[in-house]
């Protein structure tokens, strides 16, 4: 009973927050148009920053992809902002903004319910809510499916979002519509999750995915109402305690989603953060290590989220 009011609380905030029309705001002036994104103008990476984020990559033997951007104060730290890492499971929000913005009207094709087989979800892997054998008999609505993506982290919620849109591809066209020339989506799910770090196909970067998080959840990308039920699935995210959760306050509102790979210790959180009475926070941190047995490392996402934070002045 508690959890579900605390979670209706952050919810409401994250709504509220919300409810504005406009972009990212990148200073104290007026907000800019609804396709902003954030700017790196005020880069805030100080030599301590540096030093601190290549020690952590030391510790953790890894490479680590930081975009932070303060929409208050158009503070922006970046680190291997513009190099290629595996998308994973962050591709799953994307997948269902498209869902949002370019199958549903009026909520009818969310209300659509999915019939689907036990073979088809098993084979995607990870199936917490698409693989009960309640859900197996009677399908799911595509409003559930986006739910268990986001919230979940739903392989095969995920795949079935990826069939209605006709491929991976589709997660490919909202990014370049976004102006994300970098994001793409090719595969499906259990093979995206590969990782290999020479490869260029489903990969993306913190710089091309923190901003089209930004433009998903605080600019005009998507209908007002479509965005606040986006970031209502993002806010019950399940997957983030270890990470983001684990290196920000407990009182921060937090939508975000998270991602690992199936080699290469993969681990990712990308979102939106409210701190307490002041504007959001655009925050990515994708981690990778060198080694295929590498282990995944929550700990190395939340150090990293937590610095971000205290780098741009928030903690």
């Amino acid at each position: 009973m508690e959890e579900s009011r605390v979670l209706r609380r952050r919810t409401l905030l994250a709504a509220t927050a919300l409810a504005p029309a406009g972009g990212l705001v990148t200073g104290a002036g007026p907000a800019p148009a609804a396709h902003a994104a954030p700017s790196t103008a005020r880069t805030t990476t100080g030599t301590t920053t540096r030093t601190r984020l290549a020690e952590l990559e030391r510790k953790y033997a890894a490479r680590v992809g930081v975009l932070a951007h303060d929409t208050a104060t158009g503070r922006t730290l970046t680190h291997r902002a513009d190099e290629r890492f595996p998308i994973c499971s962050v591709f799953k929000t994307l997948a269902a903004a498209a869902v949002l913005r370019d199958l549903d009207h009026d909520g009818a094709y969310l209300a659509r319910r999915i019939r689907y087989t036990e073979e088809y979800v098993t084979a995607a892997g990870y199936a917490p809510v698409t693989g009960t054998d309640e859900n197996v008999a009677n399908g799911l609505t595509v409003a559930e499916l986006c739910a268990a993506a986001v919230s979940r982290s739903d392989n095969g919620a995920a795949n079935l979002l990826l069939r209605e849109l006709g491929g991976p591809t589709a997660v490919t066209r909202l990014c370049r519509s976004l102006g994300d020339g970098l994001t793409r989506l090719d595969r499906w799910e259990p093979d995206l999750n590969s990782a290999e770090p020479w490869r260029r196909t489903d990969v993306t970067s913190p710089r091309a995915i923190g901003r089209t998080y930004g433009r998903l959840l605080l600019g005009g990308a998507l209908a007002p109402d479509d965005r606040r039920l986006l970031t209502r699935w993002l806010v019950a995210n399940t997957t983030n305690t270890a990470r983001f959760r684990a290196g920000l306050p407990a009182d921060w509102v937090l939508a975000d989603k998270t991602g690992g790979g199936s080699a290469y210790g993969v681990a990712h959180d990308v979102g939106v953060v409210w701190p307490p009475d002041r504007p959001p926070v655009v925050l990515c941190v994708l981690t990778t290590k060198h080694d295929p047995a590498g282990p995944t490392d929550n700990a190395l996402v939340a150090e990293t989220a937590t610095l971000a934070a205290q780098a741009l002045r928030l903690l």
